[in-house]
C-alpha cells in the first residue's frame, strides 16, 4: 500500500518500494546506495556522490566535496540547455526552478523526473549486479507542441584515485592527470603508465558532437558547477586535459519533434588489467575490458533488463522474512527499508557516507560483527566470508585491530588496537551465523593471525578472544578497558591535554585499573554463547573451565558494579566508580545497562527491573534514549572525549542510537513489551515524519545520532546511514519483539508484543523449510506452539524435522 501524506518532503511507495522525494531542497541531502558487489555509489536527491571499487580511500573514481559551500557539491550531472535555460534532472546545480520535480531513491537505484518549459526528463541511475560500473539512462521528452533543439551536457569529475591525497598534494596532483578519448568513450588512465593497472572511463550509446575532459575548459576558471560555460555556450571545446582537474564530458546536439523522446544510456566504469596486458598499443590503454562491460548495457533494453534483474535479486533477499502486524509502519521498516540498510552497513561498515568521508576510518572490527546480525539471512555466504575475514585481523593474544581496510583486508596500523570489547564481538557474529544457517563448519576454518602466519582454527580464534577477557581484569575482578569499549569516547587512560592528540589512540595512563562494566555484560552474554559452542562441539571441558570465568563476572557485577539503583558504567584510572549517584555529573549510563540485563544479571534479584527503571526515569526523552545524565558541562580529562562535545550532542547526552535497541531488549526479557514498543518507535525514523524539519536527515534509515534533551537542538540527527543501529533495530525488531529467533537447533517463537495487538504473521524462510507463523494475542482456548495442527513442546521448532512449508500457529496468553 502507498501512502502519500507522511512529510512536506515526501512519501513512501510501498508497492515499488520507493521513497519519493517531491522537493530538492530537503532539509539535508537525503541519499541512496548502490552497488553490492565491490563497486559502490553515494547519490543524493539531486545527484551529488561519487562512486569507488571496493575501497572509498584507496579506489574512488570520482571527486566529491565533504563539507563544502553550497552543500552536497559534486555529483554525476546532466546538463540540459533548452534555449538558454539551463536545468539539471535532479534540480541542482544549476539554480533554475523546475516545474516539477521527484526523486525516487529505490533498493539499488535513484530514479529522477523532472520537467521544465514542457521538457521532461527521466533519469534512471544504477549500478547493475556483478558490475564495476555506474549507469544511467536518461530519456528527454519534448510534450510541447513545437520542435526543440536541445543541448545536453554529461559532466563527472575524475578523482585522481587516492581520496585522500588527492585533497592534499597538489603539487604532484595538479600535474599528473592523464586521459585519454577514443569517439564516445572517455578514459581517466592517471598514474596508469607506471603503478596502475586500473583505469576508469566514462561512456554512452549515441554518437557525440563535442566532448571536454579539462575542468576548467567545461566549467570555467571562475565558474560553479551550476551554470559551466560549456553549457551556457551549448558548446564543448573538445579540451584535452594535461594534469590539473581532469573530468569527463560528452555533448549531444538533440532535436525533438513535438512528442517524441529520446533516450541515451551512459556508463561510467571500472576495470583492472594484468599487468601484460595493460595495452593495446604504444601509451593507448588496452580498451578491450571497458568495450565488453558496456556492451551489457549499450542499449535502453539491455539498461532496463538489468534493472530487472535487480528487482529480483532484491525480492529474493527480503522475502526471506516478512511480516504484517496491526502496524503499517512497523511493517514498512522491517520489510524494507530497514533490511536495505542493513545491506549497505555489511558493505560499508563505517567507512563512506556523507558522514564519513571514507578516507580514515575503514572497516570497523566491532562495527562490523555487529551489523552481521541483521544480515546474515539475506546472504550468509558473504557474511561467512565477512567473519574470517575479520579473524584474520586478530592477534595472537586474542585482541584485533580495531579497523582494516577492505580493498587489502589488512588491520589498519593508523589506528591498531587496545579497543577491549572487540574480541567479544567475534563470538556474537560467529554464533548468529551458525544460528542462522547450521555451518559448523565454520569453526574448522584455518586463519592465520594478523602477527602470526601459522593458522588456527577459527574455534581457536573464538577462543581466544574469550580469554582475552577473561585473562584482562582488573582490582574488581572486572575487565580492563583498555583505549576504550563500545563507547570510543570513554577513554579512561589517555588524559590528554593537547589538542592535537587524538582521544582514541593516546595512553597516558597504563591499562591496569580502568575496567568496563559494559565489557563485563558483553563477556557473560556472548561468553554464554561460547559455553554452548563448548557444548555442542562436545568440548565440556572447556565449556566447564569457561563457565566458571563467567559466574566470577556475575559476582564481581554484583559485589562491585551495583550502585543501589542501576549498574556502573567504568572505574576510572584513579579506581573511581563512574555512573554513581554519586558523580556529579554522569551519574547514569545506558551501556552497562543495557548489557548487564542481557546478560541476564539481576533478572532473578530485581536488579534489572530496577535499572531499567532508572533508564526511563533519568534517560528517557521524547526522542529516544540519551547516553547518560547528567549531561558532561566541562571537560573531564579522566574522562577523555565523552566530555568533549556540547551537551546533549553525541556521546555527551545525546540519543545515540545504536544501544536503544539493547533497552528494547532488555524490556522484552522483563516481558515488558509496550515498553519496548515505545523506545522502538522513538528513534525509527520512519515513525518521525511528522518531525523532520526537526530531525533533518533521510526519513527512511537510522541515524547514529539524536541530539539529547540537553542540546540546544533536540530532535536533530546526524551520521545517518552507516549506523549499527539498523542491525540492532531489526535484531530487536524480529528476534525480540515479535520473537521469531533462530537458534542452534531450530527457529524459537517467543513473542513479547504490545498488547493492544491482536497478533501478527510471519512468512520466514529457514535453513530448508519456509514457515507461515502466525501468532495469536490473549488467547483462550489454546496455549503454545502448533506445527502444522501438531502441538509442539516447548517454543522451539526443530529444523531436523521441517523441510517444506509449514503451518505455524503460537498461542499467546494475555
Amino acid at each position: 500500500m502507498t501512502h502519500k501524506s507522511e512529510t512536506s518532503y515526501g512519501y513512501f511507495d510501498d508497492d515499488n518500494k520507493e521513497f519519493v522525494i517531491t522537493s530538492p531542497y530537503t532539509p539535508l541531502p537525503w541519499i541512496n546506495y548502490l552497488g553490492n558487489d565491490g563497486f559502490y555509489g553515494l547519490i543524493s536527491n539531486t545527484a551529488g556522490g561519487y562512486c569507488f571499487y571496493k575501497d572509498a580511500k584507496f579506489r574512488r573514481l570520482t571527486r566529491y566535496r565533504y563539507n563544502n559551500v553550497p552543500m552536497d557539491s559534486g555529483g554525476r550531472y546532466f546538463y540540459i540547455n533548452d534555449g538558454g535555460v539551463i536545468w539539471n534532472p535532479g534540480g541542482r546545480p544549476s539554480e533554475t526552478q523546475l516545474d516539477f520535480y521527484q526523486c525516487r531513491h529505490g533498493l539499488g537505484y535513484s530514479k529522477f523526473i523532472a520537467r521544465k518549459n514542457q521538457l521532461q526528463a527521466e533519469l534512471t541511475v544504477t549500478i547493475p549486479l556483478q558490475m564495476n560500473a555506474e549507469v544511467y539512462k536518461l530519456k528527454l521528452t519534448n510534450t510541447s507542441k513545437q520542435h526543440k533543439r536541445i543541448g545536453l551536457f554529461s559532466f563527472i569529475e575524475w578523482c585522481l584515485w587516492n581520496a585522500q591525497t588527492d585533497g592534499e598534494n597538489f603539487q604532484r596532483n595538479l600535474s599528473t592527470g592523464e586521459v585519454e578519448i577514443d569517439g564516445n568513450f572517455l578514459f581517466h588512465k592517471t598514474e596508469y603508465r607506471e603503478r596502475r593497472n586500473h583505469y576508469a572511463f566514462f561512456t554512452c550509446n549515441k554518437d557525440i558532437d563535442g566532448f571536454d575532459t579539462d575542468r576548467d575548459a567545461f566549467i570555467g576558471m571562475y565558474n560553479g558547477f551550476e551554470r559551466p560555460q560549456a553549457v551556457d555556450k551549448n558548446q564543448s571545446s573538445n579540451s584535452v586535459a594535461h594534469g590539473w582537474s581532469p573530468i569527463a564530458s560528452h555533448h549531444h546536439k538533440l532535436d525533438l519533434a513535438p512528442g517524441h523522446s529520446e533516450e541515451i544510456v551512459f556508463m561510467l566504469g571500472y576495470c583492472e588489467l594484468e599487468q601484460t596486458n595493460k595495452w593495446q598499443a604504444l601509451n593507448q590503454i588496452n580498451q578491450s575490458p571497458a568495450r565488453d562491460l558496456f556492451t551489457h548495457v549499450d542499449t535502453s533494453q539491455k539498461f532496463d533488463h538489468q534493472c530487472k534483474r535487480l528487482r529480483s535479486y532484491w525480492q529474493a533477499c527480503l522475502s526471506i522474512c516478512q511480516v504484517e502486524t496491526p502496524d503499517v509502519k512497523f511493517n514498512r521498516s522491517v520489510n524494507i527499508w530497514n533490511q536495505y540498510q542493513n545491506m549497505v552497513t555489511f558493505n560499508m561498515s563505517r567507512s563512506a557516507s556523507y558522514y564519513e568521508s571514507g578516507i580514515g576510518r575503514g572497516m570497523g572490527f566491532r562495527d562490523s560483527h555487529q551489523d552481521t546480525i541483521g544480515f546474515t539471512h539475506i546472504a550468509p555466504t558473504a557474511v561467512r566470508q565477512r567473519l574470517l575475514d575479520l579473524s584474520a585481523t586478530q592477534k595472537q593474544d586474542g585482541s584485533a585491530y580495531h579497523q582494516y581496510q577492505p580493498l587489502t583486508k589488512k588491520g589498519n596500523a593508523d589506528i591498531g588496537g587496545n579497543f577491549n570489547d572487540d574480541p567479544m564481538w567475534m563470538i556474537l557474529g560467529t554464533a548468529n551465523y551458525i544460528k542462522e544457517t547450521g555451518d559448523w563448519s565454520i569453526l574448522d576454518e584455518a586463519i592465520p593471525f594478523d602477527d602470526n602466519s601459522q593458522a588456527e582454527s577459527h574455534f581457536e580464534h573464538l577462543r581466544r578472544a574469550f580469554y582475552h577477557i577473561a585473562n584482562k581484569l582488573g582490582p574488581h575482578g572486572l575487565p580492563l578497558i583498555g583505549r576504550a569499549d563500545w563507547n570510543d569516547c570513554l577513554n579512561l587512560n589517555c588524559y590528554s591535554n593537547d589538542p592535537n592528540e587524538s582521544f582514541q589512540t593516546t595512553e597516558h595512563k597504563q591499562d591496569s585499573v580502568a575496567e568496563s562494566l559494559m565489557i563485563a555484560g558483553q563477556f557473560v552474554l556472548y561468553g554464554q554463547e561460547f559455553v554452548r559452542l563448548c557444548e555442542q562441539l562436545d568440548k565440556l571441558q572447556e565449556a566447564k573451565i569457561a563457565q566458571a570465568h563467567i559466574d566470577n563476572m556475575v559476582k564481581a557485577v554484583e559485589d562491585h558494579g551495583w550502585d543501589g539503583q542501576w549498574f556502573l558504567r567504568a572505574y576510572d584510572a584513579n579506581g573511581n566508580a563512574i555512573g554513581s549517584h554519586k558523580n556529579e555529573e554522569g551519574q547514569i549510563f545506558i551501556e552497562s545497562q543495557g548489557f548487564c540485563v542481557m546478560a541476564g544479571i539481576g533478572i532473578e534479584n530485581g536488579k534489572a527491573q530496577s535499572a531499567l527503571d532508572s533508564v526511563e526515569k533519568h534517560l528517557a526523552c521524547d526522542f529516544g534514549i540519551v547516553l547518560q545524565q547528567p549531561a558532561f558541562s566541562r571537560y573531564h580529562i579522566e574522562l577523555g572525549e565523552i566530555s568533549s562535545y556540547p551537551p546533549g550532542y553525541k556521546e555527551n547526552a545525546g540519543i545515540f542510537c545504536h544501544n536503544n535497541p539493547w533497552i528494547c531488549i532488555s524490556e522484552t526479557m522483563l516481558g515488558r513489551a509496550d515498553k519496548a514498543m515505545a523506545y522502538y518507535q522513538r528513534i525509527n525514523p520512519i515513525y518521525l515524519q511528522d518531525l523532520q524539519q526537526t530531525h533533518k536527515t533521510e526519513p527512511y534509515v537510522y541515524s547514529q545520532m539524536i541530539a539529547g534533551k540537553d542540546a540546544a537542538t533536540p530532535g536533530q540527527a546526524k551520521n545517518s546511514w552507516l549506523t549499527g543501529t539498523a542491525a540492532w533495530s531489526y535484531y530487536a525488531a524480529v528476534q525480540y519483539i515479535l520473537g521469531v529467533r533462530p537458534d542452534y537447533h531450530g527457529l524459537i517463537i517467543a513473542p513479547c508484543i504490545p498488547n493492544e495487538w491482536a497478533g501478527f504473521s510471519v512468512k520466514r524462510k529457514f535453513r530448508q523449510a519456509e514457515y507461515h507463523i502466525r501468532v495469536h494475542n490473549h488467547a483462550t482456548d489454546k496455549r503454545g506452539l502448533y506445527v502444522d495442527g501438531q502441538f509442539v513442546e516447548g517454543q522451539q521448532i526443530e529444523y531436523t524435522k521441517y523441510q517444506q512449508t509449514h503451518k505455524v500457529d503460537y498461542y499467546k496468553s494475555a
